[in-house]
């Protein structure tokens, strides 16, 4: 979102042994530290990080017949392309997320149908309370609700690389999304070409202003702001909400709730000092349109969770991290 505080210190580890080192020290000196990928997903508060925040910038990627391993630095598409690549498919759905690697398992990371914990093998992960350096096969990693894992809600494990097992196959994953199988010119629980899917998948997400371009504000986000609510029940106020299944209950999109409430694409322009909108071409990125502050933006999504919450009886909370601020 290209605002928040500076960081007391900063180091890029560019291997899996250096991040170990750097996040052993930093727990052995009792020093803060935030350990970070491609940051993609993170809002750091105005004053910043009084701590080490490691770079993950580790570069191993692996490919060994159906297993792909990758090092938790590794640029998330560069995964994708080279998965397809080499001929497997599974990931192509995934394309054009941005960020690295290793925060793919942390946020269960999905799109346009597909999850990660749908073709995640195994994660190795460095469990900093013990010590010790173990793999977790996918069914440890706490997967269950939307965008849920063992890893997003505690500091307490470093993702180091992540493996996934892919078919070997040109064609895609049946497709899921309605509207990514339109721009196919298939039926949903059909496949197509992987590679087209990728294709596809990169002009949608690009039409939603998903895909980084320094002189678009809508990119100037971390994406989708706002996770889908998951509930046990579905209140009065929002019996017209559209609602999908869930392995936590029922899941409702947020998107919906937002526009609904009243905040369409672009809202936000009359709001404040106009540094914090809404995505024009996405309801649920919170944008930054040059000059904001983290407080602004927490202002911002404040403002808007009180709106969704008074028109619906539910609380939005954020899909992205946190740190040093809160709304």
């Amino acid at each position: 979102m290209r605002l928040g505080g500076p960081a007391a210190h900063y180091v890029v580890a560019d291997d899996t042994a250096s991040v170990l080192d750097l996040v052993r020290g930093a727990d052995a000196e009792t020093r803060p530290v935030l350990v970070m990928g491609g940051g993609s997903n993170l809002v750091v508060g105005d004053e910043g990080f009084d701590g080490l925040v490691v770079k993950v910038a580790s570069t191993g990627l692996r490919i060994e017949d159906e297993l792909v391993t990758t090092d938790a630095g590794v640029d998330w598409d560069t995964v994708v392309t080279a998965a397809l690549d080499a001929g497997l498919s599974g990931l192509e759905a995934l394309s054009g997320i941005p960020g690295a690697a290793g925060g793919t398992p942390i946020q269960n990371v999905g799109a346009y149908g597909t999850l990660t914990s749908e073709l995640l093998d195994r994660v190795t992960v460095y469990d900093r309370d013990r010590g010790v350096v173990a793999q977790w096969d996918q069914a440890e990693c706490g997967f269950g609700s939307h965008r849920q894992s063992a890893f997003k809600h505690t500091d307490r494990y470093v993702v180091l690389d992540v493996t996934f097992r892919l078919p070997r196959s040109t064609q895609s994953r049946p497709i899921r999304y309605a509207g990514l199988a339109d721009r196919l010119g298939v039926r949903v629980g059909e496949t197509a070409p992987a590679k087209e899917v990728r294709r596809a998948v990169l002009e949608l997400r690009g039409e939603r202003a998903m895909v980084l371009d320094p002189a678009d504000h809508d990119t100037w986000s971390v994406g989708s702001f706002f996770i889908n609510p998951v509930l046990q029940t579905v209140p009065d106020k929002a019996s017209e909400c559209p609602r999908y299944p869930d392995p936590a209950g029922i899941k409702l999109p947020a998107a919906w709730l937002i526009e609904q409430a009243g905040f369409g694409r672009g809202y936000g322009h009359q709001w404040g000092s106009g540094a914090v909108a809404l995505s024009s071409k996405h309801t649920l990125a919170v944008t930054n349109r040059g000059g904001a502050t983290t407080a602004e933006v927490m202002q911002f999504a404040a403002h808007i969770r009180d709106g969704v919450e008074r028109k619906f009886d539910i609380r939005l909370g954020p899909e992205c991290k946190l740190v040093n601020c809160a709304f």
